[in-house]
């Protein structure tokens, strides 16, 4: 049996996380002792590493309660929300370093920004000995296995949504067409 205390230690939390964790429901002690300390057990270390494990992907307490106390079959549908919402932010955000450099004026800083345009990304296939050819195959294979990542991807690069979709249409048909041979 673990004290309050040393289950913080353990999982590097507060003590006052621990209580909040309980008085939410998330967390119960597995028993209390006489003078009435709560006593947590091997269950209640495991339940709090998954608390943790959770948290540390952006989970909110009640999301995780509800997985942790629910059907199994809900943890696929939380997680792939909270990976499309992150999708979402990691969209906004690479749109913001974009006019950010942009106000800045100065190209160069992109590098800094770690963020590929599509221009950098043409050269860089390009400089692997890709021909337009090889990137229409690789947008068509891009498309067939991955079509929400290739729309993410192309949405990284700073490319219109009007081009998206013309890319995206075109990859779509030259996939069909190319089955259908």
């Amino acid at each position: 049996m673990f004290t309050i205390g040393d289950l913080a230690r353990r999982c590097r939390l507060s003590r006052s996380t621990l209580l909040y964790y309980d008085s939410i429901g998330l967390l119960r002690p597995s028993a209390r002792t006489p003078a009435g300390y709560r006593q947590y057990d091997e269950d209640a270390l495991s339940r709090l590493r998954r608390i943790c494990g959770y948290r540390d992907v952006g989970l909110k307490l009640t999301e995780i309660k509800n997985i942790l106390d629910g059907t199994r079959g809900r943890t696929a549908e939380v997680l792939e929300g909270r990976l499309e919402s992150l999708n979402d932010e990691i969209c906004r955000l690479r749109e913001q370093q974009r006019v950010i450099v942009g106000l800045l004026r100065n190209r160069s800083k992109l590098r800094g920004a770690r963020a590929l345009d599509k221009e950098r990304w043409v050269a860089l296939l390009r400089a692997t000995g890709l021909d337009d050819d090889d990137m229409r195959r690789w947008h068509v294979e891009f498309e067939r296995m991955s079509p929400q990542g290739h729309r993410d991807f192309l949405q990284s690069l700073g490319i219109p949504e009007r081009e998206i979709r013309r890319i995206r249409d075109w990859s779509r048909s030259a996939a069909g067409s190319s089955e259908q041979r």
